[in-house]
């Protein structure tokens, strides 16, 4: 493991690569001087999502999709070696004047310091700590989410899948007047970070039927079975799962025609059809950032561990972790 010291050369940083699937590693870099119009950003936390990024670390992404599932400042080309990620918060140290000495979130993958355009970083707003500000692109998906959902005031809603995103639609979800929201979930420890959100929690057994919409978040098919299960008459399955590679079996029979379901797709990529005309990604990323000022979503982030043990922190990720909710990553 390298020693990554607390204070680097002015041109010196630390980044993360996926070497190969399974295997990741720390590499020194050179950083360049910002150039006009540019910051250099020292992280000083970053996230990992547990969805598409250990997709990217487990080498899943199908190769019809290694030009769409690009971010913004990746290195590298799947499945490896690829240096990815889009969760890190940081202080400006250079760029200007406005932006110096302020905290900021970035869509950058995991390193201790980088430069990018001025225009590519948000700048947090007040009361939202830099520790939970690792949640903006989770909070994003959910925003985005519920647009596509287009939920109704007094919706029943079934959540189906407790991880972070499931977890900030239900929260969303829950805050709309007179809407009921279920979480649904198998891990049943997953029912006392619902109750800190206010939100109900129930087994796939004893979840409530006939909702008016469903989303799901699992990441798994036996999750998006629950879901269609769920849902009453002519209501909508948000399905906001990416399964990569893996081949997804559904009861399409049964009572799927007869109840006249929607099933729908959503992701983050495009804002959702219904806002896009005068919403931009910036726009609603501030949107994402000033719904984090609520103390209570701290509950989301459950581990935290410093930089030098990211690649062993993916690796345990990866093999399950089913107790992890957002694992955050500290910076020296």
């Amino acid at each position: 493991m390298p020693v990554i010291p607390s204070r680097v050369a002015s041109d010196a940083t630390w980044a993360c690569w996926t070497e190969a699937p399974g295997r990741a590693a720390l590499r020194a870099e050179t950083l360049r001087a910002p150039g006009p119009g540019e910051v250099m950003v020292r992280a000083l936390h970053s996230g990992i999502s547990r969805g598409t990024e250990l997709m990217v670390f487990r080498g899943e992404v199908p190769a019809t999709e290694f030009e769409r599932m690009r971010t913004p400042f990746q290195a590298g080309d799947f499945p490896a070696p690829v240096k990815y990620g889009y969760a890190s918060v940081g202080r400006v140290e250079q760029g200007p004047a406005a932006l110096v000495g302020r905290d900021a979130f970035c869509l950058h993958p995991h390193q201790t310091r980088y430069v990018v355009p001025a225009d590519a970083v948000h700048l947090l707003p007040a009361g939202v700590p830099p520790a939970r500000a690792v949640l903006a692109a989770n909070m994003e998906t959910a925003v985005n989410a519920l647009w596509d959902a287009a939920p109704r005031l007094g919706d029943r809603i079934a959540v189906v899948g407790g991880g972070v995103v499931g977890l900030l639609v239900a929260w969303l979800a829950g805050r709309m007047p007179g809407c009921a929201v279920e979480l649904i979930d198998t891990h049943a420890p997953r029912a006392a970070v619902a109750a800190q959100l206010g939100i109900a929690f129930a087994s796939p057994d004893a979840a409530t039927p006939d909702a008016d919409l469903v989303v799901h978040a699992s990441g798994h098919p036996e999750g998006l079975v629950t879901a269609l299960r769920l849902a009453a008459f002519e209501a909508t399955v948000l399905e906001m799962s990416w399964y990569g590679q893996r081949a997804v079996t559904l009861p399409l029979g049964e009572a799927f025609h007869s109840r006249r379901l929607v099933l729908r797709s959503s992701q983050v990529g495009h804002v959702a059809p219904a806002q896009r005309s005068r919403w931009t990604h910036r726009r609603r990323m501030a949107l994402a950032l000033a719904l984090l000022a609520d103390p209570v979503l701290d509950a989301l982030i459950t581990d935290s561990a410093p930089f030098a043990e990211l690649p062993a922190v993916l690796a345990r990720l990866a093999a399950g972790a089913p107790g992890t909710l957002c694992q955050r990553i500290d910076y020296p």
